[in-house]
């Protein structure tokens, strides 16, 4: 048998850190990212068909979004709002809402 070094994985170089804000931003380990629509600028968080474990309302259909359904969380940017205004929307109304606006006055 021939001895095959493992190949080490290259090293950060110093100084430079994990980008930890979306923490912060109450998305636990995901990743969010800015989007910019006619509506001003959202805060986006894509959930995974595996990490969809309760049901929601979607905004933009008023139909249930159900356990395993992938599915996008959205919020107001920080200067516009905060994560206690968060909405879960199926991805396609979510695509769809400069076409058709939410069906519900939320609260």
């Amino acid at each position: 048998m021939v001895h095959v070094p493992r190949r080490n994985r290259p090293q950060r170089p110093k100084g430079l850190t994990a980008d930890t804000s979306h923490r912060a931003a109450g998305t636990g380990f995901n990743i969010s990212r800015v989007e910019q629509g006619s509506d001003g600028d959202w805060m986006v968080r894509t959930v995974t068909a595996a990490q969809a474990t309760k049901i929601y309302r979607c905004p933009g259909c008023d139909h249930e979004i159900r356990t395993g359904v992938a599915h996008v969380v959205t919020w107001p940017s920080a200067e516009h709002g905060s994560v206690a205004d968060r909405r879960h929307w199926h991805t396609s109304c979510w695509n769809a809402r400069d076409r058709r606006g939410p069906t519900r006055r939320w609260s």
